[in-house]
């Protein structure tokens, strides 16, 4: 089975991860399939780049994402998941001219 989830690369306390598709029994750090993203927690907002295609594409073979990974891609900006920000202030949107 294949997971996608964070393989870490930085220096001793100096986190950055990359976001790696790797089959579930390998070690943490293991030879991958592919790099689909990275993610670097000590910028102020933390980094994410992530290859959204590619993502779905091994999502669709059947690959699990990891618990941060699932956390990551949730909270990316260009996901979609972002969906009721721009609704509040939209004229489709139902009460929106009341709001105002």
């Amino acid at each position: 089975m294949l997971m996608i989830r964070l393989a870490r690369v930085g220096a001793r306390k100096q986190p950055y991860y990359r976001v790696v598709v790797i089959e579930k029994g390998r070690a943490r750090n293991g030879r991958s399939v592919e790099l689909v993203g990275t993610y670097n927690p000590r910028t102020n907002p933390a980094s994410v780049e992530l290859k959204l295609d590619r993502i779905e594409y091994w999502k669709g073979k059947g690959a699990q994402l990891s618990d941060r990974v699932a956390r990551l891609l949730h909270s990316h900006p260009s996901t979609g998941n972002q969906a009721p920000e721009p609704q509040i202030g939209s004229a489709g949107a139902p009460g929106a001219s009341e709001a105002a």
